[in-house]
């Protein structure tokens, strides 16, 4: 087999000259040009550290250019950067991408070692510790810069006899013996690190993590800190937070007589701080571990993060090797932010920009009893935390089509793959059988902040028969219910008692920094007084959207209904609404108590009535038997309700002006559910939307028998109110015709579900059928109704609100359909100066974070000004 790169070179002789050689690396000191665009945020962070004057071994940097340039063929002076750390020296290379969440190559340890340093290491440690050391660095070298096969260098003796059959392994392997020059050694490792970030596993795992596809590496070379001698050495870690909750604790351990990162993986750890489970560093050497909480608040100050920080102590001389920030659960993220901004460490708008909108959804996810029953029946890696119960599902089509039916649902995958990640926007969680805490779905389900499993590998996946065995033989199919949590790695039968979720004291200081930041208003779907109270609880700025017929779909309520549909004359249809009105009334009185002043815009009436109908034989006879009716008359009834295309049929305002009973009622219900708010000495301003209009005499026909109804109620209460009425624009005429809607309407509100739909004629209880396909194809950059289509529906959206306010300047403009709660959604209203959006009460704080975000980001009034 070729020798290295760097050994070919010195083959060459005479035909290598100086000068063909990169002499581009940096000697980091306090003043050095050292830039994290450059060379990567491990050799920025360690010039801090050195800035802070922090017991740093020397370090040398290696550019991103001066890496691709290693990747393509060219080598770097190795003697140069040897000779920076003096004759003999060990040194450690460790990846620096500019991003620390990209990560990078595995860092090598003790290069520089060889049969010379291995006699004086005998004499000076002992014939043990050369020993490990020697061998830990020949397998290290042999598994991650050779590339031979793991097995042959593992579970080796740690003694001579381990060293020797390494080293015989590596020569037969490499027809070679192992390489002695340690300028050859560090330019083999600096070669194959380079071209280790290059190769197409290592850019696709990274651009999983958010990189972009050009990312670049810079590599740093620092000089062994042993970790071994005489006196008190070893090494370890330690940080000064939880990493699960956020709160202030000292964690991490330290092993004696080890190197890097060994007191995390090996036996015989000891404690950090005193501990009556075992001994502890504050024991064994009381000041250096004072002199460690001292560096961690250093850090803390100067470099406004929670730092972890790995340490080396060598004959009771401390050393920092690294120091890199603490990998942190959601909650424990936003907590550490708000605990920085009120020391004074960063402002709060920094605090508010630390915390991802999204991230916001694990700590709305409940969470698994652990006093309840637990029958686990598999075990993964914990990826992403939080618990969900849904049904299995086996596809990303599967998901997406039991979101569309509103059934929450797992998405059970092998592994998960880039066209599964709006199966993942579906799914109320994920389960792999495949896979680890870098993995496709662990990445992406955290950064969704969805409950995630991965790594179930004693799971048998069939998804041609959509089934699931677990190892003890049990079989789930396709609809069965089970619950994951994602914060122990464990999947459960059926449904588990859930703890609700928990938003502490943090979380809403966080939230309401976010406020007084943000520009645009942030309003809850709610249309329930459950839904209400949850709204208000996560901070809504009051109601956009209450959908009054789901209050109808209770079992007495329906009867009700169902009878009203039946009537023969416009008298009995009053006469059966009549008996709605008053738990219309009492739902819309609740609604107001709720919110307590703020405002709530109550939807009319939507639904084609066959959806209040039975849809089986057995349904419609007991229907008729509660009707007392013949089962041919009910029958008859309930065909000649069907609609060939319901979405488009009798709905909306078109019931408001074919039966106008309905709408009377609930304008009704809701003008004497303010008069009695009123009376209680509340503030209360209803909005009335109508729904599904496409031209303005559908308003002007629904406007005069609501006013006709508020001047009716009036009069008989003698209380004096006021109301808005408004249009929900979910049709594209009715975008097209907004200046002369605007007339009748004081706010217009875009219901982007329905319009997206109209828009682009698709179902989008269907479209999930091809969905994948189109935007695998290119077709559509992304699914519609996931990401507000900003070309074509969001165009319709600019030429409404233009055309409105162009009619009436004091028009409130919104939407209200599910595209509200999504920061892209948002960021186009703000732009487009919308008043407010609507969305679901649990993406409520998330909204109202990315509103934040973006009012910092994108101030508006620079916008005018670029534009």
């Amino acid at each position: 087999m070729a020798r290295s790169g760097y050994a070919a070179l010195i083959q060459e002789g005479a035909a290598v000259q100086k000068h063909d050689l990169l002499t581009d690396f940096t000697h980091i000191t306090p003043t050095a040009h050292i830039a994290t665009s450059l060379h990567g945020w491990r050799a920025k962070c360690l010039q801090r550290l050195v800035r802070l004057d922090l017991p740093v071994p020397q370090t040398v940097a290696l550019s991103a250019p001066t890496v691709r340039a290693i990747a393509s063929g060219q080598m770097v002076d190795c003697r140069a950067i040897l000779q920076v750390f003096g004759a003999a020296a060990l040194v450690s290379v460790r990846p620096s991408p500019e991003n620390p969440d990209w990560g990078g190559p595995a860092t090598i340890l003790n290069v520089g070692f060889n049969s010379a340093r291995h006699r004086l290491m005998v004499h000076t440690h002992g014939q043990a510790a050369a020993d490990m050391l020697f061998l830990r660095f020949v397998q290290s070298y042999a598994i991650h810069v050779a590339r031979l096969d793991p097995d042959m260098f593992e579970g080796l003796d740690p003694g001579a006899e381990g060293l020797r059959e390494a080293l015989r392994a590596y020569q037969q392997e490499m027809d070679e013996p192992f390489p002695e020059d340690p300028a050859q050694q560090l330019a083999d490792v600096l070669r194959s690190m380079s071209r280790a970030w290059e190769g197409t596993t290592a850019r696709l795992l990274r651009q999983a993590k958010g990189a972009p596809a050009e990312a670049a590496l810079g590599l740093v070379v620092q000089q062994m800190a042993q970790g071994l001698g005489q006196g008190i050495s070893g090494s370890g870690v330690i940080q000064f937070i939880n990493p699960v909750t956020g709160d202030r604790q000292v964690k991490g351990r330290y092993l004696g007589q080890s190197q890097g990162r060994d007191a995390l993986t090996q036996g015989g750890a000891i404690y950090l701080t005193r501990d009556k489970r075992g001994p502890s560093l504050e024991d064994l050497a009381p000041d250096l571990f004072a002199e460690l909480v001292r560096q961690g608040e250093v850090c803390r100050q100067r470099l406004r993060e929670e730092m972890q920080i790995e340490f080396t102590i060598e004959d009771g001389q401390l050393a920092v090797l690294d120091a890199v920030k603490v990998q942190r659960s959601s909650r424990a993220g936003l907590k550490i932010a708000v605990a920085l901004a009120r020391d004074g460490i960063i402002s709060t708008a920094d605090a508010v920009l630390r915390v991802e909108p999204r991230a916001l959804s694990e700590l709305l996810h409940p969470q698994v009893d652990p006093q309840g029953p637990r029958d686990v029946f598999t075990r993964g890696i914990a990826a992403s935390p939080g618990a969900a119960t849904g049904r299995i599902v086996f596809s990303s089509q599967a998901a997406q089509a039991s979101a569309a039916r509103g059934e929450p649902c797992i998405l059970v995958r092998r592994e998960t793959a880039p066209e599964d990640i709006r199966g993942m926007h579906s799914a109320s969680g994920v389960l792999t059988e495949r896979g680890g805490m870098t993995s496709h779905a662990a990445v992406i389900g955290r950064g969704l902040g969805l409950p995630c499993i991965v790594g179930a590998s004693d799971l048998r996946l069939d998804s041609k028969d959509r089934k699931l065995t677990a190892r003890d033989g049990r079989v789930f199919r396709e609809g069965d219910i089970i619950t994951i949590d994602g914060t122990t790695g464990e999947a459960l039968v059926g449904a588990a008692e859930m703890l609700p979720p928990a938003q502490d004291e943090a979380f809403r200081q966080l939230l309401t920094w976010a406020d007084e930041l943000r520009d645009i208003g942030i309003r809850a779907n709610a249309d329930t007084p459950a839904d209400a109270q949850t709204a208000r609880d996560f901070g809504a700025a009051g109601i956009g959207l209450c959908r009054t017929e789901h209050m109808f779909f209770e079992e007495d309520r329906l009867v009700v209904m169902r009878e009203m549909i039946f009537a023969d004359t416009p008298k009995d249809r009053a006469a059966a609404l009549e008996r709605l009105l008053p738990i219309q009334r009492k739902d819309f009185g609740q609604l107001f108590e709720i919110m307590h002043g703020l405002p709530v815009c109550i939807r009319l009436f939507d639904p084609p009535l066959h959806e209040f109908l039975p849809h089986t034989r057995e349904g419609l006879r007991d229907l008729a038997e509660a009707l007392a009716r013949p089962l041919s008359e009910v029958t008859r009834r309930a065909e000649a309700l069907a609609e060939f295309n319901p979405m488009l049929g009798m709905r909306g305002v078109r019931l408001g002006v074919v039966l106008p009973e309905i709408y009377d009622m609930q304008a009704r219900a809701i003008f004497e559910a303010t008069v009695e708010t009123v009376r209680k000495g509340a503030p209360v301003v209803p909005e009335i939307m109508i729904p599904l209009v496409s031209a303005r005499r559908e308003v002007e026909l629904v406007k005069t028998r609501i006013d006709a109804v508020a001047a009716a109620v009036r009069t008989k209460t003698g209380v004096s109110f006021d109301y808005r009425l408004g249009v929900m624009v979910e049709t594209p005429r009715a975008a097209l015709r907004a200046g002369e809607i605007a007339q009748h309407a004081a706010f217009l509100s875009f219901g982007t579900n329905d319009l997206t739909q109209m828009t682009y004629g698709l179902s989008r209880d269907d479209a999930g059928r091809f969905m994948n396909t189109y935007v695998q194809e290119g077709v559509f950059p992304e699914d519609p109704f996931h990401i507000l289509d900003v070309e074509g529906v969001g165009e319709l959206l600019l030429m409404g609100a233009e055309r409105g306010r162009r009619t009436r300047s004091d028009l409130t403009v919104s939407i209200c359909g599910e595209h509200g709660g999504n920061p892209e959604s948002i960021a186009f209203c703000r732009r487009a100066g919308f008043d407010y959006v609507s969305c679901s009460p649990y993406r409520v704080p998330q909204a109202r974070l990315a509103a934040a975000h973006l009012a910092l980001t994108e101030p508006l009034v620079q916008k005018a000004v670029e534009n």
